[in-house]
């Protein structure tokens, strides 16, 4: 596990959720890589808390997908065999491409600016560091996912997002696809902003496609 700089958890009514956020949050920020095993003694004594709510969050992370168990060994941070990130990507874009057609129909107004605001501002990051990792891909899909109105929806394609965060954590640091995604992002939301859901929706399709190629490219997996 690599040194993580979370603070200890405080024990109150959310005790329960927050364990569950920080191990996800490890997870998803590298601190605890694909392949590990989850030391929980070392793991608890970070968060500041006993085995015990450290194992209920396993096991919900165990449902998410982000974590597998073996048997008389532990639980492991999930690594990805062939296929499975093609599978994800093909999932993700059937729920995302639903969800922006929802919004086109759904957004307001506002709603639609500040979708214009956070291109823009990833737009200005990326300017002033261009070597930096895209710096709002996950926001934009998951504002996009909430912004449909369907709580449901919103929450199966969450949790599809965060799989496929894990299996491409490397081609998530490539500078080239973070300029190339910033270019497809403001397409798809001037589409959206014209309410335009055919276009918006053949958009976000390539768009998935192609961060699909780079995950695979980037874990040696050969795509049939």
């Amino acid at each position: 596990m690599k040194k993580s700089t979370s603070a200890p958890l405080t024990r109150d009514g959310t005790f329960a959720r927050r364990t569950e956020e920080r191990v996800r949050e490890m997870i998803l920020d590298g601190t605890l890589p694909p392949g590990e095993r989850l030391n929980e003694v070392s793991i608890a004594e970070v968060l500041g808390i006993s085995r015990g709510p450290l194992r209920e969050a396993i096991q919900r992370l165990v449902g998410e997908g982000l974590l597998t168990i073996v048997s008389h060994r532990g639980a492991f941070v999930k690594t990805f065999e062939p296929g499975e990130v093609d599978d994800l990507y093909e999932l993700r874009t059937a729920l995302e491409t639903h969800s922006v057609r929802l919004v086109c129909r759904r957004a307001t107004d506002e709603e639609l600016r500040e979708l214009e605001q956070l291109v823009g501002e990833a737009g200005e990051e990326l300017s002033q560091d261009p070597e930096r990792p895209y710096p709002a891909d996950r926001d934009l899909h998951t504002r996009l996912t909430w912004m449909s109105g369907n709580d449901a929806l919103a929450a199966a394609t969450v949790e599809v997002q965060r799989q496929i965060s894990l299996a491409r954590q490397t081609s998530a640091k490539k500078p080239d696809r973070a300029r190339e995604a910033l270019a497809e992002h403001e397409r798809l939301v001037a589409a959206i902003v014209e309410r335009d859901e055919d276009r918006a929706a053949e958009i976000l399709r390539l768009h998935l496609d192609k961060a699909r190629k780079s995950a695979v490219d980037a874990l040696g997996i050969t795509s049939e």
